[in-house]
């Protein structure tokens, strides 16, 4: 019996998930979120890339390269749920006729289904999106039968239109691989209700200080959840308020319309009395936004929700109010990779928040022990996450671990003696100074090497605090010490980075300032300090005074 995994995209940083796992005779694809599709087939040496192709969840960063990938090899049978083949086509509106988006193959809920001989695939719910699935792929072997499950993207909890993944039904499973997703590393999260509420307190703060709030977001999920956060949160429940949705996301709130008997109950209850998403009556108004009224956009404080790869220009150039861009955080992965070289002039401030649909430490964890498996690969996230988990000593003295790098076949003996694979470090070693009136840590070099050493030593400023024996240690960021309370005015008449049109998102974008691409403080200074015109000021601003 032959049983391994090859990923072809491992779902580090931007590059994708696409798996191709042997079972038996069987060649299953697991989603393919990778554009490169010659190269499926070309390190195989096969005319085909796979027998068969099964898609998680319609994701860009899962489906992006099916559409390439059923062009080149039409004959390639590709599967998924019933709700993920309706929302596939939202991928490649501008690159096919809309008839050549119907390739993928529905498969029902939790019914085993044969899709080779003896191989079957049972879709159970994953809570991250509509019609995400978690796969079970059972293979009858002549002397025994053989379990892998790929979870995809999944969430536990329940959020706004999705409910999370049913646990329950899969406890004991004892699969022999379970492939699943560490977005979110080790680290525990609030309850998502938590979320919900700091981020509406967030953006409530913003538009009652005289900011419009632009917010880019993937076409599918998190855009119409925030729809229905602001929709339904009591700081905008009939408050004057336009809201305007753009681009892809638009047509996400179109397509799920159109699914709504696939919805959970609570869902649909919610429609019957009022409607999901457009509504131009009720408070807040909701509509897809309309470039005739292009030139009014922003003449008050509004909500724009667009798409992630959206030209911030399009809303925010040359607007009477600031604006204010939200950006959804990328675990493991710095603001300023999410920013790239965007310097709107329009934009005064840029920040991140929190509103997961992965689940964090606990919760990956927990999946793992209810399910048993032999072999646990972990993929989908910062590098340097997924070996947080893979270090975890729960999980090593338990399960064989795997955290594969693109392109590196993954072994999979069963029932075998197994020496768990090296795992990168995570773990320095330092020395304590005590020098009388402080304390001097010192810790190798190495440890700024981690992606996210640089949201750890933003200001130089830690946080440290007894916890049972051990003392931890927290770096302190900016926005905390922008945001200390909700009550703090700003001082306009100082000649500082807080009042420089040159700093936006917390940094400096003056290319001629010495400072050009760091975080700042809001009390710098730079010999090309240039003030914010008044007329950009908010109200709140204007009365504000030395």
């Amino acid at each position: 019996m032959e049983l391994d995994c090859l990923p072809y995209g491992a779902g580090h940083a931007n590059e994708g998930v696409c798996l191709l796992v042997r079972m038996g005779p069987h060649r299953i694809l697991l989603d393919c979120g990778v554009e490169n599709i010659p190269l499926l087939s070309a390190e195989l040496d096969r005319p085909d890339p796979a027998d068969l192709v099964i898609c998680t969840h319609a994701h860009a960063d899962h489906a992006r390269g099916l559409l390439a990938l059923h062009q080149s090899f039409p004959q390639l049978p590709i599967y998924a749920s019933e709700v993920t083949t309706q929302l596939l086509p939202l991928n490649w509106l501008q690159q096919a006729q809309s008839s050549d988006l119907q390739f993928c193959q529905p498969l029902p809920w939790q019914s085993p289904v044969e899709l080779r001989r003896g191989l079957t695939v049972q879709l159970f719910p994953s809570g991250h999106l509509p019609g995400a699935a978690t796969a079970i792929l059972t293979y009858a072997a002549p002397h025994r039968t053989y379990t892998l499950v790929y979870t995809g993207d999944f969430f536990l909890s329940n959020s706004r239109l999705v409910e999370g993944l049913p646990l329950g039904e899969l406890r004991g499973l004892k699969p022999d691989v379970l492939i699943l997703e560490g977005s979110y590393g080790t680290a525990r999260h609030p309850h998502r209700r938590q979320l919900e509420n700091q981020l509406a307190e967030r953006i409530h703060r913003a538009i009652a200080d005289g900011y419009s709030v632009l917010l880019p977001t993937p076409a599918l999920g998190l855009g119409q959840e925030l729809l229905m956060l602001l929709r339904s949160h009591h700081y905008f429940t009939g408050r004057d308020l336009d809201i305007w949705v753009d681009g892809a996301v638009a047509d996400g709130c179109d397509a799920y319309l159109e699914l709504l008997p696939q919805f959970p109950t609570a869902v649909q209850n919610f429609a019957l009395h009022q409607p999901l998403f457009w509504d131009e009556r009720v408070k807040p108004r909701v509509r897809r936004r309309d470039p005739k009224q292009q030139p009014f956009l922003g003449q008050g404080p509004c909500i724009v929700i667009t798409d992630e790869t959206a030209d911030w220009n399009l809303y925010v150039a040359d607007r009477t109010h600031p604006w204010i861009v939200l950006l959804p955080q990328k675990p493991g992965y710095p603001i300023r990779e999410s920013v790239g070289d965007r310097q709107e002039s329009g934009v005064r401030l840029i920040e991140t928040y929190l509103l997961a649909e992965h689940c964090d430490g606990p919760g990956t964890t927990q999946l793992i022990h209810n399910l048993r498996p032999q072999h646990v690969i972990l993929i989908h996230g910062s590098p340097a996450y997924l070996a947080d988990l893979a270090n975890l000593d729960e999980l090593r003295n338990r399960y064989q671990l795997h955290t594969p790098a693109t392109g590196t076949i993954v072994d999979l003996p069963l029932g075998e003696m197994f020496l768990q694979p090296a795992i990168p470090e995570t773990n320095y070693e330092g020395e304590l100074s005590d020098l009388g009136t402080e304390v001097a840590i010192n810790l190798p070099h190495q440890i700024a090497d981690d992606p996210r050493w640089v949201n750890f030593a933003d200001t130089g400023l830690v946080e440290a605090r007894w916890q049972g024996e051990e003392l931890v240690l927290r770096g302190i960021s900016q926005r905390e010490l922008l945001f200390q309370g909700t009550d703090r005015t700003r001082i306009i008449n100082i000649e500082c980075c807080a009042n420089c049109q040159h700093y936006r998102g917390q940094r400096c974008w003056s290319q001629l300032s010495p400072l050009f691409g760091f975080k700042v403080t809001p009390d710098g200074y730079c010999p090309v300090f240039k003030s914010i015109p008044e007329s950009e000021l908010s109200p709140s601003e204007e009365t504000d005074s030395p």
